[in-house]
């Protein structure tokens, strides 16, 4: 029973991760990497905070501010430097591991015997306060990014990622528009980093390695098991694929797999799910094929 709740909760929590990345990943087409660098930069910060005696849920917002700073400048290289999408997300990523190490002044920080945001849940049976804040912070984030979408800024943004093209001939400023999801994108990066920290006890310099991998497999994830969505619902898919990849990695490891197996078996899992829309097209051509076939033996 417990392994099941920490899935819940885990899944609860990390799905952040997944709604963040969709703004970028699916909204704006724009695979960026500086989310496996600001996932610990908001763990750095809100952990080396709250070590100083800061209050956890402004160590939380802060987190969050400093998230939209690595975006701020990810976009800065890409809309004004003119660097390549991929290139200007890794120079971000990569100056981050040395900005996390100036915050924690060391590789890892406890919070060992500091009030977290979890704290005042701590009476409720294990796991549950995990289930309570992932819940609570979740539904803020879907809902505050539902309403932003509904907005007219929501939709030039929306309309940015769709075709930049007739974005600018109707007078939207695309690189504004990039900018902005870029900022939201890993400022919400950074927040899930500060509250998995948290729930975890520490921040580690590490923590950040294969993250994108598991925010795509929460978005891949929905998608495959609900198909077509509108927008507001792929937003609240996001969190069931987020939860049912926490229970596929329970199960693996109740196999009898390593931990240090993860993120093979996330790559593994996330490939599955990308190639699955072409293995059913395949499969249905083979089954046509064989129809086919045999009407004409008929």
């Amino acid at each position: 029973m417990n392994l099941i709740v920490s899935a819940i909760s885990q899944g609860l929590l990390w799905s952040i991760l997944g709604i963040a990345l969709f703004l970028t990943f699916r909204i704006l087409n724009f695979p960026d990497m500086t989310v496996e660098g600001t996932f610990p930069l908001g763990a750095a910060t809100a952990v080396t905070l709250i070590a100083n005696g800061t209050d956890p849920f402004l160590a939380s917002l802060l987190a969050f501010a400093v998230g939209m700073a690595a975006g701020a400048v990810t976009a800065f290289l890409y809309t004004i430097g003119k660097i390549p999408i991929l290139l200007a997300g890794i120079l971000v990523m990569t100056a981050c591991l040395s900005v996390n190490l100036r915050i924690m002044g060391s590789a890892n920080v406890s919070l060992l015997g500091r009030t977290t945001i979890f704290s005042p849940l701590s009476q409720l049976p294990k796991y549950f306060d995990g289930i309570v804040i992932g819940l609570i912070s979740v539904t803020l984030v879907t809902l505050l990014l539902i309403f932003f979408l509904q907005t007219e800024l929501g939709q030039a943004f929306i309309v940015t990622g769709d075709n930049p093209i007739m974005a600018r001939s109707i007078g939207i400023n695309t690189s504004k528009m990039t900018a902005l999801g870029l900022m939201i994108s890993n400022g919400l990066v950074a927040l899930g980093g500060a509250l998995i920290a948290q729930n975890n006890g520490y921040a580690d310099i590490n923590m950040g390695i294969g993250i994108i991998v598991v925010a795509l497999a929460s978005i891949i994830i929905g998608e495959v098991v609900f198909g077509q969505l509108t927008m507001n619902q792929r937003l609240a898919a996001i969190t069931i694929g987020s939860i049912i990849y926490r229970f596929v990695l329970l199960i693996v490891l109740q196999l009898g797999f390593s931990t240090n197996d993860l993120n093979l078996l996330s790559s593994l899992l996330l490939a599955i799910c990308l190639m699955l829309p072409r293995l059913q097209k395949f499969f249905h051509f083979q089954k046509l094929v064989k129809r086919s076939l045999n009407d004409n033996n008929d």
